[in-house]
């Protein structure tokens, strides 16, 4: 984002498609970053080459009461901040449109006089909401009002073109503010040590003072210390201005707009089944083993696909180039890395499409109202549901959602529980062990076998985090907790443009963050697998040589298997495997483990790098692997008991160290990482060596 470009905000409430007006004007011309300071993510965008477009967390009033929120408040106040706008523009659900209009007034009591946008107007056109724009706009004399549909892109057009002549909204002549007693005083004060020049501006950054990124610790502390001096009422003083912005402004949208769309509506019917306390929990049951039945069934031919083109492509450019160190490269190393992750982009869209499209429905809403009371009984708070969800993509953005939570105990046992969920980066870990334990069968007819232990293993990850939460709770002292309060948007088709902008978003992001480090950790790997110390390669070679005889054709597997044995690699394998020999693994499972400890999905492409060394068929990473035989048992390496011992310990144990940088982040010290990673990784080793020693 350029400082000098002029800069466009989109502001409003939560759910009222501002994200989906973000997608139609910037397409996929946007990038996300984090905000200066903390790890909340600011999405930006171009609507042409000189004019940015910024997508603000959605906040209810400028009286912010999470981390999340304030940086709406924090960039709104600030006009240093890089994101401060040159222009706002508000959006407005139509069928929401009095509780949307308190964050309106407080814009406009800031003189950024925003340019209204009035969303969903389609319900207009049915019939299910009236308003009389002439009259709304006389109510409110200076309002710029644009009407727009996200859903079908009406309006849209009209909205580009007005942004693109970067000029400012009319001054609105409607200003509510009022202060009397003390929030003169305070307003006077504020005005006078810190040269604020709107009386708005001057009591936000009274109340908010000790938050404000602007106020250095100085400045936080003499405004504190005036606020106890003066017995300044905060909170109670919020809340006097919210219900007397209510009082001033309801009235006169009375006058302009009735909603039929409140009352009796298909939201209000469906939502009686939805959020049912029996029916609910099955539906969501039932929805949850579609989607991930789906990631199976669907997912299986391109994903054959590609495996088999980076197969065929190693074997063809092993043949055409020359028998040196970067033929090996090339095809043991960097090939088999790429076909790691790119071999997975199938599943990983298929899980963000449905799981996209049933946001987009409005139906995850309802799953965290739905659990709310669940999470209350195991220590946490129902929008800690949002943060276990979204784990179910990557538990970095979740581990960040949990600012919203505004317990401080609430909040840290979401945190520390939070990556049991399994995440996107071990879809390609579960997809290549479940194949060993369970055959590609139906059961009862609908069901795919695999699918259900794939379910099963996210069941377990969900009951550990539960079960982890209220110990924790138990543990822990707390003098309170927060509670839910959010808006249920209503039903509404999906608008598949923003779907699939979603998943475009969510797969480059997947193969870019995780396919540089695989990438790099492959070609680290190869060097590792195929070099040893002085010349113990050699060696390895000439024993292979000795073993086989000498009228034999030459078992180029074998001389790989004991060339890898004797590397570096090899030696740090021999070096864990006493570790994890009870497990029942053996040193090129425990190279995968010490690789896969950067992040998960690093297993897959690892044991593609091993298991291509000194292969010149053309036999798929995941039919070597099945081909592997245990030397001791003469059984499968692979068999079900280590199998089912590996896919225990993935679910358990935190190996992504980009999830303990954001918990270090957030916690804002070493000690919740350092104790969530130990405590994971012992309760990972515990379970895996129940399962293998039980089976």
């Amino acid at each position: 984002m350029s400082d000098a470009n002029y800069k466009i905000a989109l502001v409003g409430n939560p759910n009222c498609g501002k994200s989906s007006l973000f997608n139609k004007l910037t397409g996929l011309n946007q990038r996300t970053g984090n905000y200066p300071g903390v790890t909340v993510t600011v999405d930006t965008g171009k609507v042409s080459n000189d004019i940015d477009c910024i997508d603000l967390p959605g906040a209810y009033s400028l009286h912010a009461t999470s981390d999340d929120e304030y940086i709406l408040t924090n960039i709104l106040l600030d006009k240093s901040d890089p994101h401060h706008p040159d222009q706002i523009l508000y959006i407005i659900d139509i069928t929401q449109l009095e509780k949307h209009f308190l964050l309106l007034t407080q814009l406009i009591d800031l003189d950024f006089n925003p340019i209204v946008v009035l969303n969903m107007i389609d319900e207009m056109e049915k019939g299910k909401v009236s308003i009389d724009i002439d009259k709304l706009e006389k109510q409110f004399p200076g309002l710029e009002i644009i009407l727009v549909s996200t859903r079908s892109g009406q309006g849209i057009q009209s909205l580009r073109d007005r942004i693109l002549l970067k000029k400012p909204a009319t001054n609105s002549a409607y200003k509510i503010f009022n202060p009397e007693g003390v929030e003169q005083e305070a307003i006077a004060y504020m005005r006078k040590t810190f040269n604020y020049n709107n009386d708005y501006q001057a009591i936000l950054c009274m109340h908010h003072s000790d938050r404000l990124v602007h106020h250095d610790t100085q400045e936080k502390h003499v405004v504190g210390h005036w606020k106890k001096e003066h017995h300044f009422n905060s909170l109670r003083l919020q809340i006097d201005e919210t219900l007397a912005r209510f009082d001033e402004f309801a009235p006169r949208l009375k006058k302009t707009y009735s909603n039929r769309s409140l009352e009796d509506s298909f939201t209000n019917k469906a939502d009686k089944i939805f959020t049912h306390r029996i029916w609910g929990p099955i539906i969501f049951v039932l929805a949850m083993i579609f989607v991930f039945q789906a990631i199976f069934a669907w997912a299986t031919f391109p994903m054959d696909l590609i495996e088999n083109g980076f197969s065929g492509l190693s074997s063809w450019i092993g043949e055409i180039m020359p028998n040196h160190w970067t033929n090996d490269l090339i095809t043991k190393g960097i090939i088999p890395g790429l076909a790691g992750v790119l071999i997975f982009i199938p599943q990983i869209a298929i899980l963000f499409f449905l799981i996209t499209l049933l946001e987009e429905v409005g139906y995850m809403s309802r799953a965290v109202y739905l659990f709310d009371r669940v999470m209350q009984k195991v220590g946490l708070n129902g929008r800690s549901i949002v943060a276990l969800i979204s784990s179910g993509a990557c538990a970095i953005p979740a581990i960040m959602s949990t600012r919203s939570i505004s317990n401080s105990k609430e909040r840290l046992l979401t945190i520390l529980v939070s990556p049991f969920i399994s995440c996107s980066a071990r879809i390609p870990v579960y997809a290549i062990l479940v194949a060993f334990v369970v055959p590609s069968i139906s059961v009862f007819g609908i069901f795919n076998a695999q699918g259900l232990v794939f379910l099963g293993l996210y069941m377990i990850g969900i009951v550990m985090a539960m079960l982890v939460a209220w110990i924790l709770h138990k543990t822990f002292k707390s003098k309170g907790k927060s509670h839910l309060m959010m808006e249920l948007p209503g039903y509404k088709i999906p608008n598949f443009n923003n779907v699939f902008l979603r998943v475009y978003h969510s797969v480059k992001s997947f193969v870019l963050e995780a396919g540089k480090i695989i990438l790099i950790i492959s070609i680290i790997l190869w060097f590792l697998s195929s070099y040893g110390p002085g010349e113990s390669m050699q060696n390895a070679r000439d024993q292979a040589l000795i073993e086989m005889n000498a009228s034999d054709t030459p078992d180029e597997n074998l001389i790989a298997s004991k060339e890898l044995e004797a590397s570096y690699a090899g030696r740090i394998g021999k070096f864990i495997e006493p570790a994890i020999e009870p497990l029942g693994y053996d040193w090129k499972i425990g190279i995968a483990l010490f690789t896969s400890f950067a992040a998960r999905e690093v297993f897959v492409g690892t044991m593609a790098t091993i298991y291509s060394l000194g292969s010149d068929d053309e036999l798929t990473m995941r039919q070597r692997m099945r081909n592997e035989i245990n030397p001791i048992t003469g059984n499968p390496r692979y068999d079900v008991p280590t199998a089912l011992s590996l896919l225990i310990f993935y679910v358990l144990a935190m190996q992504c160290m980009s999830t303990l940088a954001v918990v270090k982040k957030e916690t804002g010290t070493w000690k919740w990482p350092i104790i969530q990673f130990f405590g994971m990784t012992a309760l990972a080793y515990l379970g895996a060596f129940t399962i293998y020693q039980l089976f």
